[in-house]
């Protein structure tokens, strides 16, 4: 069973001209189904493609066109809800959005409002050892995403690219749990680790591929436990949205902005206009877009090409029995089985990918030695390089191989670093190239007692100094260190060092 004591973190507080504030924030993520089609075509969702490539007569609504639903998009919706424990609607129902955008040639959005597949889950959001926020999931929608509008290609026209349109989209929402700019990027964090590791969306935020709407109001302080109490949201600010970031800095910006947008519109006697808003960076400001629709603006109805989806308990079962090990139990078992610190064992799950490498190193060998080759030295390098795991030039075998040799004692650890940096540099088995360049470590006690007796002879004021003050004796032990080139075996050369001079 996982620990899931916690404190949860105090809410950010931004200080107006007249009273103190906190913010209230939820969050509505577009998470892009990973799949090969698109949500009711066999079009492909191919990133970069030439423009209007991966375009079916259905995504462009050609007359006549009827939408089939993937059924590998659904399972892995069922699948992201059953990792976020969620409730898994066996009945849902898609709906059409009507509106009017260029980049939609339906005219419409098919969506779900009224039956949505998945109902209510959670996140746990870590913000430090031990402090972490439980952010409540509403619920999980299967929806299409839009085209793409073009305005920057020439003065005079708009160009459209049609290849996003009926893309698999799960919108993820949360409820009003967010308390701070922080906790806002940490849950989105959270939320796409959680994704990666389900294998239901590669979180790719600079392709679009995830996105997040972010509502904010504010309220004074005492406010929002009332809201928590009854459920009521007039004990809340009225809240404004902030349309599509893909940024978790963005993100953190936008916030901190709008909550001071409006503390200052509140605190001078105004109120603030429930609307959709978009973040400026460039000028540190958020600006109107439009007012919030309302459910019944967009004229909501069944759609009449779709059935309802009807999906079998056996088949959600099936689904479950196929879930990875997600973060948070990863985390525990690293912290349990290799005793590792909080910190490494975060780092090591961070990714699923780091995870699975630190697997394969850890295997069968000490996991608190392989945790801090893989963190110190191999994440070092990589980051030096501006590399990620996925493209080291060192495996988990040849770092465990590393690994391997220390263990047994046919290097030291400043030999290892050498040979790192070799394996790093040229590939390689470690095991031959220490064979091959005679690496090994000497534990000759002959040898490294005539390497002592060298030093000792050579250097008879430092021995007096070392007598009066022990501590000194590590000089020597850096002595004969450099005398064999490195590779006398430490323990060994501290031990003779120490009886040489009787201390």
């Amino acid at each position: 069973m996982l620990d899931l004591t916690f404190e949860p973190p105090k809410p950010k507080v931004i200080a107006g001209a007249k009273h103190d504030w906190e913010l209230v924030i939820g969050m509505e993520v577009h998470a892009q189904v990973s799949s090969r089609a698109k949500l009711f075509s066999g079009a492909s969702t191919t990133f970069g493609a030439e423009p209007n490539s991966n375009v079916s007569f259905v995504d462009a609504a050609m007359p006549g066109m009827l939408p089939v639903i993937n059924e590998y998009c659904v399972e892995q919706a069922v699948r992201t809800g059953l990792g976020l424990k969620a409730g898994i609607n066996l009945m849902s129902a898609f709906d059409r959005k009507n509106y009017f955008y260029p980049d939609l040639p339906q005219g419409y959005q098919i969506s779900q409002l009224y039956h949505p597949i998945v109902g209510e889950g959670e996140v746990l959001v870590e913000l430090g050892e031990g402090i972490d926020r439980m952010v409540r999931i509403e619920r999980i929608h299967l929806e299409q995403d839009a085209g793409k509008s073009i305005h920057d290609m020439d003065p005079n026209m708009s160009f459209v690219d049609l290849n996003r349109t009926g893309v698999a989209l799960m919108e993820i929402v949360s409820r009003p749990d967010i308390r701070g700019p922080e906790e806002a990027a940490a849950y989105i964090a959270k939320l796409r680790q959680i994704l990666r590791y389900l294998g239901t969306c590669d979180g790719n935020m600079q392709n679009g591929n995830l996105r997040a709407d972010v509502n904010v109001s504010i309220c004074r302080p005492g406010q929002y436990e009332k809201y928590w109490e009854t459920q009521d949201f007039s004990h809340l600010g009225t809240r404004c949205e902030i349309k599509n970031m893909n940024s978790m800095r963005f993100i953190q910006q936008a916030i901190e902005v709008e909550a001071r947008r409006q503390i200052a519109i509140v605190e001078a006697g105004g109120t603030i206009d429930q609307e959709t808003r978009l973040y400026d960076p460039d000028k540190g400001e958020t600006r109107s877009m439009r007012s919030k629709e309302e459910a019944h603006d967009y004229r909501y109805f069944p759609d009449p090409d779709l059935l309802p989806l009807e999906i079998e308990q056996a088949w959600v079962d099936g689904i479950k029995a196929t879930l990875p090990e997600l973060p948070d139990a990863r985390k525990a078992r690293y912290i349990a089985d290799f005793g590792l610190t909080d910190y490494d064992a975060s780092v090591l799950t961070a990714e699923v990918e780091t995870a699975a490498y630190f697997e394969a190193v850890a295997q069968g060998r000490d996991g608190k030695l392989a945790a801090n080759w893989v963190i110190n030295e191999l994440f070092g390098r990589l980051k030096k390089e501006d590399h990620d795991i996925t493209s080291s030039p060192v495996g988990p075998e040849q770092l465990g191989g590393i690994i391997d040799l220390i263990s047994k004692g046919d290097i030291n650890g400043k030999i290892a670093k050498d040979l790192f940096e070799i394996v790093y540099s040229e590939g390689g088995d470690p095991a031959q190239i220490v064979e091959a360049r005679g690496m090994k470590q000497v534990t000759d006690t002959g040898a490294i007692e005539a390497a002592v007796d060298e030093v000792i002879a050579g250097n008879p004021a430092q021995v007096e100094k070392a007598k009066a003050n022990p501590k000194l004796a590590g000089w020597f032990v850096g002595q004969v260190m450099k005398a064999t080139g490195g590779k006398a075996n430490p323990a060994a050369v501290n031990q003779i060092v120490s009886a040489k001079l009787g201390l």
